[in-house]
């Protein structure tokens, strides 16, 4: 088996120990590096979440005709513009929508999408064309890059026990921690630890074996990092008592922190709904909403916000007119939420979509979702995005 192909199929290149660089040693991390360093956090809201009814185009009557029963009623809706609003189960993100620090991106997709949760998930997750089929992640590929800051095991960290499509790259990848303190003792079980200290990554060859002892013995580096270094700050921010919100909570624990990482990436699940669509969106939307703000205030708080850019995105929308079982089928182009303190185009960047020109049935793209990611890689990380996204693209201007 090639090496490749053993980080595609061993258990290891999904779970929390994985780690995609070479060991470095901590001495050699100085605190002083850590000041103003710019982060980005990715929320996958998996299911694909119904934009429509969480931005909600109130000012269009085809909305209301073409969903007599799900529609959000005028009154319930927090006005943003005069044609758009917020579901009110997500009232907690009005704040955060005065002070500009959120930003809307209506119409975003890509060219032939499909409807599939798993192949249109792995079209935003390797940032593919739709009759295209990547093993690696954009983010894995932003790691692989001439990224100068790409150095460190952590670079990317995803808050779970185990890794998306996005985060690994051909070379290096992004590791799973759930909870730093359990990856912390798991690595100092006593079997992990006669692993890890027999063996020397400088004389390791370049096999399987080898390149899994390699990864044992930067896990149980980085392990110890990532808890030595989170413990140096205690979270006094309020947050809802939700697993999504815990996700968060850790995110803001180790930006605060000072961990060296580039990437978070959290997600939130329930979106497919197909039947009774009001209550169960409506549920998972305040989950978000919710935590989203506590989240952006802990944040601002800390003085970590300018220095943090949030970008919320599903695989796909609904389509625009509701089904017979009171919900919405799966659908194409959707709404991106972006979140900071350095916003230049804050509130709703473009026009609501087009609702008397579909595509049989659908909504019609206008923004393509890699010149969205383009804009996080050229502006953000400091990375050419044609090195990511294999060709150029023109971007956007919301930072």
């Amino acid at each position: 088996m090639k090496r490749r192909d053993f980080l595609r199929n061993t258990t290891l290149a999904s779970g929390a120990l994985l780690i995609p660089s070479f060991l470095k040693p901590l001495e050699a991390i100085a605190m002083g590096d850590m000041s103003g360093y710019k982060n980005l956090v990715i929320i996958q809201l998996s299911g694909g979440n119904d934009g429509l009814n969480t931005i909600v185009p109130f000012g269009n009557d085809i909305y209301y005709q073409k969903r007599k029963t799900i529609a959000i009623q005028q009154p319930d809706i927090i006005k943003l513009t005069d044609a758009q609003g917020l579901n009110p189960n997500l009232s907690a993100l009005k704040e955060i929508y005065d002070q500009g620090w959120m930003s809307i991106i209506n119409s975003v997709g890509y060219p032939n999408p499909d409807r599939s949760h798993f192949r249109s998930m792995d079209i935003w997750q390797t940032g593919s064309d739709a009759n295209q089929f990547l093993t690696t992640g954009w983010i894995g590929r932003y790691l692989d890059s001439n990224c100068s800051t790409c150095t460190d095991p952590y670079t990317a960290i995803e808050v779970d026990d185990t890794l998306s499509l996005a985060m690994k790259g051909a070379k290096m990848k992004g590791i799973a921690v759930e909870n730093p303190a359990k990856l912390y003792q798991a690595t100092r079980d006593p079997f992990f630890k006669q692993l890890v200290h027999q063996h020397n990554s400088a004389n390791l060859n370049e096999d399987n074996l080898g390149y899994l002892y390699k990864t044992m013995i930067e896990t149980y580096s980085s392990a110890d990092y990532i808890q030595q270094t989170s413990k140096t700050y205690n979270t006094t921010a309020l947050y809802p008592q939700t697993a999504f919100a815990n996700q968060l909570k850790s995110v803001a624990k180790f930006i605060n922190a000072g961990l060296k990482t580039r990437v978070y990436y959290v997600s939130l699940s329930g979106f497919d709904t197909h039947t009774g669509q009001q209550n169960q969106q409506g549920r998972q939307l305040k989950t978000y909403g919710d935590a989203v703000a506590a989240f952006v205030k802990d944040l601002k708080q800390a003085d970590k916000l300018d220095d943090t850019l949030v970008m919320a995105f599903s695989e796909f929308g609904r389509r625009v007119e509701q089904n017979a079982s009171d919900g919405t089928d799966h659908g194409t182009a959707n709404n991106i939420m972006i979140f900071g303190g350095k916003l230049k185009k804050q509130g709703i960047y473009n026009n609501a979509p087009n609702l008397a020109q579909l595509d049989n049935g659908d909504l019609k793209y206008e923004v393509d979702f890699r010149d969205v990611y383009a804009t996080l890689l050229d502006k953000w990380l400091n990375v050419n995005n044609s090195h990511v996204l294999n060709r150029n693209f023109a971007g956007l201007n919301f930072v």
